[in-house]
């Protein structure tokens, strides 16, 4: 298993641990120009479940992968928050911050993957 998708389950994992849902896992990898290989979406129903999913999502990854994110944003609000892996970008929202920014749509051509909700 490459540390790409090493992350990638790791973070679905510490999401899943917070109860978050909506799991959205995108492959940018064969798109032109973008910032990241993947994109993985999911949301909280609160602000402050937000900020427990990326807290989780952070000490996870760091336990089990063994890397630190390149930077976070958005711990302050806790609306969306973006947690970079450089191969890997994790948004956390709360619903309609998502609704209101569409990054699941953003992407049409590229292929997703839904991890069903675990509760």
């Amino acid at each position: 298993m490459s540390e790409t998708e090493k992350i990638i389950n790791t973070v679905i994992d510490a999401i899943q641990d917070k109860k978050g849902r909506r799991i959205v896992v995108t492959n940018l990898s064969r798109l032109d120009d973008t910032i990241c290989n993947y994109i993985i979406i999911c949301e909280g129903n609160t602000p402050s479940q937000v900020s427990a999913i990326a807290d989780s999502v952070e000490d996870k990854v760091r336990k089990e992968v063994g890397i630190k994110p390149i930077g976070t944003e958005g711990m302050a609000n806790s609306l969306w928050i973006v947690i970079d892996y450089a191969d890997v970008m994790v948004h956390v929202f709360v619903p309609d911050a998502r609704e209101f920014y569409d990054l699941d749509n953003f992407w049409e051509d590229a292929p997703k993957r839904e991890v069903p909700d675990v509760y």
